[in-house]
């Protein structure tokens, strides 16, 4: 063997005996190998935008999404509220949230468009709503709204739970809780409604019978879960009972078949009832009643 293919051997001896005992620190002391942990960096705390934590995301039992604390403050839905995240809109604690699932707390601050947003006590109203009344928040037209009935409720900004035509009476509810509003008004849960209808002439029994075994709409299918008589009435007077929240869909059932409805009144919705209340008038629903409707 020449000398030198002695000496490179010798030096790849020494290199892989180097490599087995890793690298070494500044001191000389060995340490393991692998990459280096890598450290998150900080938020500046004078930043003007809040970023996620892992805090936040876990959030307390108390802890709401931003979204959900808009829609329930009564400033818009859950939907229109991330739109105004997202733009920037809304603050907590002094600081932009953009993003979307930010949790609140209790404790925290929120801001929309610098006014201060503060967490309201869940109500629950029903109105028994007369004729003549639009349901709606807000008139560009300014004509009479079933707000204009509930304005002495309280500092609460409630809402209708869903909606009657201008010509209906009945059972109307009303709160700021936007879950409770959403499930009671989602297809997919569709509320129990009872209405008492007049007809300008009497039901034929072959169109009542064509009522309770479904009819086909412009709007696609539609089947009550029940139709009567009203008993001790002419034929004109029916019952209706049906979970679809589809628009005037009682008044479209008869008109599809000949019929004008002249009256409507809902008398009942998802169990609540307008008794004891004269057109017009509203009151607070009890806790009982309150947890029914939260099992809907």
């Amino acid at each position: 063997m020449s000398r030198n293919n002695s000496r490179r051997d010798q030096s790849r001896s020494r290199n892989s005996n180097s490599n087995s005992r890793g690298p070494k620190s500044s001191n000389g002391n060995s340490r393991p190998t692998g990459r280096k942990p890598f450290k998150r960096k900080e938020q500046d705390n004078d930043s003007k935008y809040v970023t996620k934590t892992k805090a936040n995301v876990a959030g307390g039992d108390n802890n709401v999404r931003l979204n959900r604390f808009l829609a329930n403050a009564g400033i818009c839905s859950r939907r229109e509220a991330d739109d105004l995240i997202a733009a920037g809109l809304v603050e907590v604690n002094g600081k932009v949230v953009q993003e979307m699932g930010y949790k609140v707390a209790p404790r925290d601050k929120v801001r929309f468009n610098g006014s201060e947003i503060r967490r309201e006590a869940k109500v629950y109203y029903v109105l028994n709503k007369p004729k003549g009344f639009i349901t709606t928040t807000n008139d560009p037209k300014a004509r009479k709204t079933v707000m204009d009935l509930m304005a002495q409720t309280g500092p609460e900004r409630i809402y209708p739970v869903g909606r009657l035509d201008r010509q209906t009476t009945g059972v109307l509810l009303f709160t700021n809780d936007g879950d409770f509003a959403k499930r009671l008004t989602h297809p997919s849960h569709g509320a129990r409604k009872v209405y008492d209808v007049t007809l300008d002439k009497n039901l034929d029994l072959k169109d009542f019978h064509a009522i309770a075994e479904g009819l086909e709409l412009n709007d696609g299918p539609i089947k009550v879960d029940d139709i009567a008589f009203v008993e001790g009435k002419d034929r004109n007077h029916v019952g209706v009972v049906l979970h679809s929240g589809r628009n005037r869909i009682v008044r479209r059932i008869f008109e599809h078949l000949g019929y004008t409805v002249t009256k409507l009144d809902r008398s009942v919705f998802a169990g609540i009832t307008k008794k004891n209340l004269r057109r017009g008038q509203w009151r607070k629903l009890n806790p009982k009643e309150v947890n029914t409707l939260m099992m809907h």
